[in-house]
């Protein structure tokens, strides 16, 4: 696909495949996995604890609650923890309710490039059933 202009007339390459795409399918299918057998109205606890067993039970190297503290000139600033880091290279976030997108996308993506990680998702478990959102880290 061709560089496409964005903005003030910078230009992106438009990736051709997703960052990490069978895994990420992989983990979106855990949620709707859950979701289908568990339904609606857990707290996020039990979401993440499901979401844990299907990881263990695939053999998928993951780290669960991990701290992302956020510093300036060294100083920690705040503490933030993140549910799941999959495999050493995708950062999950799972949710409940009409959470809104906008304040964990910005955490997330903040955190992405700070780590050089490349791909997070944030999964939401709610009365409509399950929505999933990849956030990139196109930066070099």
């Amino acid at each position: 696909m061709a560089n496409k202009p964005i903005g003030n007339g910078i230009r992106f390459e438009f990736m051709k495949q997703l960052i990490y795409k069978e895994l990420s399918y992989k983990l979106i299918g855990f949620a709707y996995q859950i979701d289908n057998e568990i339904g609606f109205g857990q707290s996020e606890k039990v979401y993440s604890d499901a979401f844990e067993k299907l990881l263990v039970k695939e053999k998928i190297t993951h780290k669960r609650e991990l701290y992302a503290p956020i510093k300036i000139a060294g100083e920690l600033v705040v503490k933030r923890y993140f549910d799941f880091l999959i495999d050493d290279k995708i950062i999950v976030e799972i949710k409940v309710g009409d959470y809104s997108y906008k304040k964990v996308c910005t955490q997330l993506f903040q955190y992405l490039k700070q780590e050089d990680y490349k791909l997070g998702l944030i999964i939401r478990f709610n009365k409509n059933g399950v929505t999933s959102k990849r956030i990139p880290n196109l930066s070099d």
